[in-house]
């Protein structure tokens, strides 16, 4: 699939639910409402949705929510798009996770052929890691990291960048992760749906976060890439990876190789515009993928350039209003 620039569209983001059992204070209300269980795509329709994908060409799939594992029989899902991993369809399938079912189900995603996890942890300290997420348990969650790197998965641990909150823990992050053998990633914050507080105040560019580390590490470009956005530097002192995804201050548009389907059915062809197709219309019209496979080459048909994100004093209301929970990650 090519989109309008010429970009070819290999890369599938599923949010599976939009529940989740954190309130992360840069992607949550505390007080969400989140959709009702009607709107919500089956396992079965998510797996014919995804297996439509595989076939027009999407080669890496990732699950995320909300928190993926906590839908219901997610496990039935991730069992049966492990076919396309078998048949050699699909190169990987993986997930973005919090981490707090990981304990639980790292060893079958092992089984079913997922290589790597990316588990966000945006504090080691457990009293801020439980203000970060509201309702997380920090050592919940390094259980089920423990479990992934036991049952063989690589694991990434993605860290939001978070002015006046996390900011004076990077140097340990980086020490923990070199030591652990994970990849890190920082995010800068995103302007996505109403959190009930003002996102200018969390939002640190990470050009300022990578000069703060280069005072202590030696870091140095590396051409590394796993299919995102991240732009990655090895750190000499640990042999450690890290990654760098910045939407606002060097956005990645250009590279762009994704697009994203929310539980509900809707295809976001790009996270910061509102212009989505209705995938779930189709899906239920028929039960022949010709009519689903037409309407998602003409929502790939008219993907942007790029984004519109902008975080500053005139921007402070959010650049679209579903929150990044609704979207997938």
């Amino acid at each position: 699939m090519l989109d309008p620039y010429g970009r070819t569209i290999s890369y599938l983001r599923v949010s599976v639910t939009d529940r989740c059992d954190f309130r992360c204070v840069y992607c949550m209300a505390e007080d969400m409402t989140f959709l009702p269980k009607s709107e919500i795509l089956t396992l079965e329709e998510l797996d014919r949705l995804c297996t439509a994908f595989v076939r027009l060409g999407v080669r890496k799939l990732r699950l995320t929510g909300g928190e993926p594992l906590v839908r219901r029989n997610v496990m039935t899902l991730i069992r049966a798009l492990g076919r396309h991993l078998e048949s050699g369809a699909l190169e990987e399938l993986t997930l973005t996770t919090n981490g707090s079912q990981l304990a639980k189900h790292a060893a079958d995603l092992a089984a079913i052929g997922v290589k790597r996890v990316n588990v966000s942890v945006d504090s080691l300290d457990e009293t801020k890691f439980r203000a970060i997420t509201r309702w997380g348990k920090l050592p919940q969650v390094l259980e089920g990291i423990a479990a992934a790197r036991r049952a063989g998965l690589a694991v990434k641990i993605n860290t939001v960048a978070l002015k006046g909150v996390n900011d004076d823990e990077f140097d340990r992050l980086v020490t923990w992760c070199g030591a652990e053998g994970h990849d890190l990633t920082f995010i800068e914050v995103m302007p996505m749906g109403d959190i009930g507080d003002d996102r200018l105040e969390q939002y640190l560019p990470l050009s300022l976060v990578r000069a703060r580390l280069a005072e202590r590490w030696t870091l140095s470009e590396i051409d590394y890439r796993t299919g995102g956005p991240a732009r990655y530097v090895r750190v000499a002192e640990t042999g450690g990876r890290i990654g760098f995804i910045t939407p606002l201050t060097h956005n990645f548009c250009e590279s762009c190789n994704r697009v994203r389907l929310t539980c509900t059915g809707q295809l976001y062809m790009c996270l910061g515009q509102n212009d989505d197709a209705d995938l779930r219309a189709p899906l239920r019209a028929s039960e022949s993928d010709s009519l689903l496979e037409d309407t998602i080459r003409e929502a790939i048909a008219r993907k942007p350039k790029g984004h519109d994100f902008v975080i500053d004093r005139r921007h402070k209301a959010p650049a679209v209003a579903r929150h990044m929970s609704v979207t997938g990650g």
